[in-house]
């Protein structure tokens, strides 16, 4: 097993202070963790799944984006919200992946891609993101009109 498989795997520990760590050691570790974490998204332990997810948005390489937004349809809402956090810290290249989502059968997707795009601030999401007000999903219009009212804020 390698030191980045080992620090993965610290991820589901008991102990606050070696999970701290093993985030902290991952982040440092850049690029060189990304496939890794990518695989990790996957794993049957929620708390790597979702450590997996911030650490990626802390890296923020864009190869993490199309495996982040798959996680936005992960059975657990705390994995789904970090997946969502993590897509925010993308930047642009983040933004019309998500506005692809926007139409996604999910609706746990569609809301989760909506708040990531408020948080991105990229104004052309704003008639995408319209097109949700009248989602049949509080929580995806909800998302919207978050989404619609911070980016016109701007």
């Amino acid at each position: 097993m390698s030191e980045i498989d080992e620090l993965i795997e610290k991820l589901n520990d008991k102990d606050d202070f070696v999970v701290e760590d093993a985030v902290g050691a991952l982040e440092l570790k850049g690029e060189e963790a990304v496939d890794p974490l990518i695989s990790a998204l996957s794993s049957r332990k929620k708390n790597i799944r979702l450590h997996a997810a911030s650490i990626l948005g802390a890296i923020n390489d864009e190869k993490a984006i199309k495996p982040l937004i798959l996680t936005l349809s992960d059975n657990n809402k705390l994995v789904r919200r970090e997946a969502s956090t993590a897509l925010s810290r993308m930047g642009d290249a983040a933004v019309d992946p998500l506005i692809e989502e926007l139409n996604n059968p999910d609706w746990r997707v569609r809301g989760a891609a909506a708040w990531a795009l408020g948080n991105l601030g990229e104004k052309r999401a704003i008639e995408p993101l319209e097109a949700l007000l009248d989602d049949e999903s509080g929580y995806v219009k909800s998302g919207a009109q978050s989404a619609i009212a911070t980016l016109n804020r701007d």
